[in-house]
């Protein structure tokens, strides 16, 4: 059974840094694209950042310059670094990957994680 746990939210001040983890386990074929969202209190789920197979990378316009998406050598984990946080960014963070499993179709499913608290306020 897969998997994804996430680490890393909680309180910074605005100005401030924050790096968000998530870790894929169980059967895995491979790994078609790695995301964040987010949703804050009364409003609807967003992309933050996405990162598929080749490499390629998507922003949110008002995540731009801020907030870097990567993964590790294993290519199991996927971080959001995010610096220069506002309040605005306040919200509960959520990985989202599609993954290739056994049994499954090709084009992948997709999981979520439970997703993490950041809260941005002096």
């Amino acid at each position: 059974q897969v998997q994804l746990v996430e680490s890393g939210g909680g309180l910074v001040q605005p100005g401030g840094s924050l790096r968000l983890s998530c870790a894929a386990s169980g059967s895995i074929l491979s790994i078609n694209a790695m995301g964040w969202y987010r949703q804050a209190p009364g409003k609807q789920r967003e992309l933050v950042a996405r990162r598929t197979s080749d490499g390629s990378t998507l922003y949110s316009d008002s995540v731009k310059g801020r907030f870097t998406i990567s993964i590790d050598n294993a290519k199991t984990t996927v971080y959001l670094q995010m610096i220069s946080l506002k309040p605005e960014d306040t919200a509960v963070y959520y990985c989202n990957q599609v993954l290739v499993v056994p049994g499954g179709p090709r084009v992948g499913n997709i999981y979520w994680g439970q997703g993490t608290q950041v809260t941005v306020s002096s």
